[in-house]
């Protein structure tokens, strides 16, 4: 039953094909959204393969872009596309119904662009920053493991801006067993992998989670799947430049 609820959300989370038996119900993802840690150390174990043996091989910079790649092509790309269109509704002028209209607008705006520009830039930077195999295979895994948790976070404590992808999982989230078995899962995660480093990570992410909660209820009442989604990108750039300044230090 639990490997069961393991594939519907990795299905939700990533382009990793699952049996055709999964179900893959999006109630039934946002029911067990409490797995989104366990899910994120999955994918950042993945990636931090592939980083691994890659950087034995090439050069940072060139292993942090070829890394870059195969993180947003095995999360396909579905929570990049959210920060952008928060970015535009963060910028324009209006009320919520205005903000709505323009986070739901198909093109990517000006604002938007800007972002994901920083954003892949910022990134690179970040894994290229890495010293040693070993200490870009743990950061990934852990911003993995902790932009998902601040997803599990937001639903937990916010409330749908408007009727859509978020609401699921806001209602779902609203359990407070299920909010502190995902807490369990990245704390055990982050300390076994970082010790007080993961730990200091975990605290800085907690608070640009919340920073971002505040801003979304601020601008538009509550939360959102693009807020949820961009909350993700954010958190793991934010752990992964965090991380690589304390490992240096």
């Amino acid at each position: 039953m639990v490997f069961d609820s393991i594939l519907g959300v990795i299905s939700f989370l990533t382009i990793i094909p699952i049996p055709k038996s999964a179900n893959v119900d999006i109630n039934i993802v946002a029911k067990n959204m409490y797995l989104f840690p366990l899910v994120g150390a999955l994918i950042g174990i993945i990636v931090g393969i592939f980083a691994y043996f890659t950087s034995i091989f090439l050069a940072k910079d060139v292993t942090a872009l070829l890394v870059t790649v195969v993180l947003m092509l095995i999360t396909g790309l579905h929570h990049t596309d959210g920060l952008a269109d928060f970015s535009d509704g963060l910028m324009v002028s209006g009320n919520k119904e205005i903000r709505k209209r323009v986070m739901s607008d198909p093109r990517i705006g000006s604002a938007g662009v800007v972002c994901l520009i920083l954003y892949i830039v910022g990134l690179i930077i970040a894994l290229s920053s890495f010293n040693s195999s070993v200490e870009m295979f743990i950061g990934i895994v852990i911003a993995e493991i902790l932009s998902k948790y601040i997803m599990t976070l937001q639903a937990y404590k916010g409330r749908p801006a408007w009727e859509g992808l978020s609401s699921p999982f806001a209602q779902a989230m609203k359990n407070k067993g299920k909010f502190l078995a995902s807490t369990v899962i990245t704390i055990l995660f982050v300390w076994a992998l970082g010790g007080f480093k993961g730990f200091m990570t975990l605290f800085v992410s907690l608070l640009i989670g919340l920073m971002i909660f505040y801003i979304s209820k601020r601008k538009i009442a509550g939360i959102s799947g693009d807020v949820l989604g961009a909350s993700n990108e954010i958190i793991r750039i934010s752990s992964l430049l965090f991380l690589s300044i304390i490992i240096l230090w």
